[in-house]
């Protein structure tokens, strides 16, 4: 049951690399979970945890079917502080380590980290397997002897449906000590791999993140230009990153078909707490979509641009007119905290500390993780919130998504933590929805229709990179691991099946330029969290069928919102939506959050009327 920490999302002062100017940007405080990484607080945390590890064993193994309600509740609680010292020691390497991922000390104190809590907590590999060989009119029983153990039941419940694939202790026990050798190395090695990468743009060097910013620049001469650099790159490393997902890929068959997983996907929808066929409808809804959304949108686009045939370089190319200016970081702040707090004073209120205590890390700097996430840590701690924030629009809208995280983590914190952790499919809903009222207040505050058209059409594209761009990142998944399981694949092979489902999902407008076959060698969610995308496209249309309760409710909409947010895992998605009349398994709920996204196209190609 004990998972190593996860940062599931890896999408200067005054100056950074590219020269941008944005002013103060922050810096973790990361105090709070220690002052350092041989201080006297982690070591003696270390020290305690190896302790409590033995003796829980010592105590408990072989004993949960015989414990009573009361025993199986001071088990429990034990288990899950356990739970939250291991957390806060995997938090805080983890969050050192993604500063910095080119730091030699930073790197080797996570990995010492990560082997010593994995050799700590082997012992507790008894626990989930002993708790699925209750019986199930026993442990219901037990679980309905009050209400202090009467609300670990969802946990129960989920750990229990990996039931019928559970191994033996001893494999389970030799899986759990060999992760930090198999994945986990992997992930590192593709991570130090990334950060490393540096990209020839007219004779600077550049990074990846600030080579991938080129390719939303005004001027398309350097769009192609940080295209053909990331290309080049890319293809020269192509070797490397075929070995990694060949790998991981073949582990995760083989640890499948042990596990008698069904599907590649299986694992991913049972920790999501959602059921295949939902995951499904979701998928051929948005496939189904492809011409009306990206198809339509792409098509018109290329018309504002004068353009016949769109080059892979013109996808997130800014609108004629569109600001180019840079963002503050005071302006962005105060563009999503006002959003927010038109929502609700008291999501302002939970937001603001993440700005005053050193809760966001926003600076690019060299050897730090690409993209943003927000990472929960421990429950009686704090989220902390990672971007490379380089002053455009979209790092506006990533600090709304990001922001959104850290609110729900801080509600869901109540819940303990072995509830509080939402299923990915879920967790995603905050994030999105704050994106949602961000933009919403942007348009409302819209002047002039020159504006509003920028602004429609940054939404679109946000909402296509969301749902279609992750279905097919999803689609391209299940192709690969259904061919790897014929055998290795070539870098070829791999490419071939990239450019197969880009031109489905992006239309026929679009050229595709020798070279772009390697752009999936940088997505990190196929490393890190195998079929982990389609949650941005579940949270995505949720929130689109969220939002539109919200304009028809009335003043309870808030208070229904932050009693979802606060439920974290306690609940399964059908009772959290239930109270906005929303049901993700009726295949209609789908189409309905695709609507809002046409709709919106419409209503730009109105305006070309």
């Amino acid at each position: 049951m004990f998972k190593p920490v996860q940062f599931p999302e890896i999408t200067y002062d005054a100056a950074d690399p590219t020269g941008g100017n944005f002013g103060n940007l922050p810096d973790w405080n990361l105090d709070d979970l220690y002052p350092s990484m041989d201080g006297p607080e982690i070591t003696n945390d270390l020290a305690e945890l190896e302790k409590n590890c033995t003796t829980f064993a010592a105590d408990y193994q072989g004993e949960l079917d015989g414990l009573t309600a009361d025993g199986l509740l001071n088990c429990i609680e034990r288990y899950e502080d356990i739970q939250n010292v291991a957390g806060r020691i995997m938090s805080f390497a983890g969050l050192l380590y993604y500063q910095n991922t080119m730091d030699a000390d930073r790197g080797k104190f996570m990995a010492d980290m990560q082997a010593k809590i994995t050799d700590f907590t082997t012992p507790l590999v008894f626990f989930s397997l002993e708790i699925n060989r209750i019986d199930d009119d026993v442990m219901n029983a037990l679980l309905n002897t009050n209400a202090k153990i009467a609300r670990y039941k969802p946990i129960m419940d989920n750990l229990r449906k990996m039931k019928p694939h559970q191994l033996s202790d001893e494999m389970e026990q030799f899986l759990h000590d060999q992760s930090v050798v198999g994945a986990a190395a992997w992930n590192r090695l593709f991570d130090e791999t990334m950060a490393a990468l540096t990209f020839d743009v007219n004779g600077e060097t550049l990074n990846l993140e600030a080579t991938l910013n080129l390719l939303s620049d005004t001027d398309r001469a350097k769009r192609e230009t940080g295209t053909r650099a990331l290309m080049k790159v890319f293809g020269e490393n192509v070797a490397l990153f075929s070995r990694i997902t060949n790998t991981l890929a073949k582990e995760k068959e083989i640890e499948d078909r042990w596990r008698k997983m069904p599907t590649p996907q299986f694992g991913r929808h049972l920790s999501n707490q959602v059921e295949p066929e939902v995951v499904e409808a979701l998928r051929n809804a948005v496939v189904a979509a492809y011409p009306k959304l990206s198809h339509r949108y792409y098509a018109l686009k290329a018309k504002w641009m004068g353009l016949e045939t769109m080059e892979v370089w013109d996808r997130n190319a800014p609108l004629d007119g569109e600001d180019s200016a840079d963002i503050q970081w005071e302006d962005a702040k105060k563009t999503v905290m006002d959003a927010y707090a038109d929502f609700s004073p008291k999501m302002a209120e939970i937001a603001a500390p993440f700005f005053t205590d050193g809760w966001i890390d926003a600076g690019v700097k060299d050897g730090k993780a690409p993209g943003a996430f927000a990472h929960p840590t421990v429950t009686n701690v704090h989220p902390y919130v990672m971007l490379n924030y380089m002053g455009k629009q979209r790092d506006v809208m990533t600090l709304a998504h990001e922001l959104g995280h850290g609110v729900h983590q801080v509600l869901a914190a109540d819940q303990g933590e072995l509830l509080a952790s939402t299923p990915l499919t879920l967790a995603e809903t905050a994030s999105v929805f704050g994106e949602m009222l961000t933009f919403r207040k942007l348009l409302d505050n819209a002047t002039d229709p020159a504006q509003r058209k920028r602004l429609l059409a940054g939404k679109v594209e946000d909402m296509i990179n969301t749902v279609v761009r992750q279905i097919a990142f999803y689609d391209f998944e299940c192709k690969l691991h259904a061919a790897r399981a014929d055998g290795e694949l070539t870098p070829d092979q791999i490419n071939e099946i990239w450019m197969s489902i880009q031109a489905e999902s992006l239309g026929p407008v679009f050229n595709f330029v020798e070279g772009y076959e390697t752009f999936w060698t940088y997505i990190p969610h196929f490393i890190h969290s195998p079929f982990y995308v389609y949650a941005y496209a579940f949270g995505d249309g949720l929130v689109n069928a969220l939002y539109a309760v919200y304009e028809e409710s009335g003043d309870d909409f808030q208070d229904k919102y932050f009693d979802m947010l606060s439920a974290g895992g306690s609940k399964h998605h059908s009772e959290l939506l239930a109270p906005f009349g929303l049901d993700a398994s009726d295949p209609k709920f789908w189409d309905k959050g695709l609507s809002l996204i046409s709709s919106m196209i419409d209503e730009l190609e109105a305006m070309e009327g």
